[in-house]
């Protein structure tokens, strides 16, 4: 008897767990691949938390990250980029330990797009760039993203992460100019219905 509630209940987690990959893999329209491997990320590994957001909605379908450029979701990119990855890529994105993340080099050229520098910070990379899914929800590497995005300091025309309007707008970071906002101090992060269907 108690061998059959057992069974029961695992056939159960393994059923919640199947239609759990199969609701995320419903708003993939894309596919995510490894930075070194090539191979397939298996986005279920990813947290419960943070995967229904509209942003990661929008992102999974289409790689357009809605936060990026969006003022009041800024301070909550930095904060989380300065607790998990400043040690590595430097306060600004400069490198340390890590490679620079604020200018027009990049170790992996696909992290020119969004979608690319998705896949380096969800599956990892080479050297010391684990994969990050179990310390960061998806919804907390796009907000990750913006902040990478807007500490940019390069030539805005080789940011193919930004709409034609963001473009004309961005001016390259400046540490000194910069006004984001603590966390604590900052407004609710807010994507809007129009930005999350009409962004591409």
């Amino acid at each position: 008897m108690k061998k059959s509630f057992r069974s029961r209940a695992l056939k159960g987690l393994a059923a919640i767990a199947l239609a759990s990959s199969f609701a995320l893999a419903a708003h993939a329209a894309l596919t995510f691949t490894n930075t070194v491997t090539g191979q397939p990320l298996d986005l279920s590994e990813a947290m419960e938390e943070g995967r229904d957001t509209e942003a990661v909605k929008k992102f999974l379908a289409t790689g357009v990250n809605l936060y990026v450029e969006n003022p009041t979701c800024l301070p909550k990119g930095m904060d989380l980029f300065m607790s998990m990855c400043s040690g590595c890529h430097g306060h600004y994105g400069e490198g340390k330990i890590g490679p620079g993340l604020n200018d027009s080099y990049w170790t992996y050229p696909k992290n020119m797009t969004d979608q690319g520098l998705f896949e380096t910070i969800f599956g990892g990379a080479q050297g010391q760039m684990g994969p990050m899914y179990s310390a960061l929800t998806l919804d907390d590497m796009l907000l990750v993203m913006a902040w990478i995005r807007h500490i940019y300091k390069d030539d805005p025309k080789d940011a193919v992460w930004l709409t034609p309007a963001q473009r004309a707008a961005f001016k390259p970071f400046r540490e000194k100019e910069d006004h984001t906002p603590p966390v604590d101090q900052a407004p609710v992060c807010k994507v809007s219905t129009a930005s999350a269907a009409g962004l591409k």
